[in-house]
């Protein structure tokens, strides 16, 4: 799935840190949950597409060890990112 320009823009500028902040872990998450989102909807509707139900496994692989840093990092932070980003924890 590839992310609009105006998109990607749009959902880095909810969740960076600072100005200049594009790969901090929160944006990272914050991308991830974008794509893993559309990429589910994708799949309610083609259930029999393997490849792209692969490629969202790995997705949300990536996403659990970026949380999982946070949460070592800055505990708060990491909650705060969970209730932002309406993901159950």
């Amino acid at each position: 799935m590839v992310l609009l320009k105006a998109e990607k823009v749009e959902v880095i500028d909810n969740y960076k840190i600072h100005s200049k902040d594009t790969g901090s872990s929160i944006v990272q998450v914050a991308l991830l949950t974008y794509k893993i989102n559309h990429l589910s909807e994708h799949l309610k509707d083609h259930k029999k597409d393997f490849h792209s139900r692969r490629g969202l496994l790995i997705m949300i692989g990536k996403r659990r060890r970026l949380l999982t840093y946070l949460n070592k990092k800055d505990p708060q932070k990491y909650q705060e990112t969970l209730d932002k980003l309406n993901l159950r924890k």
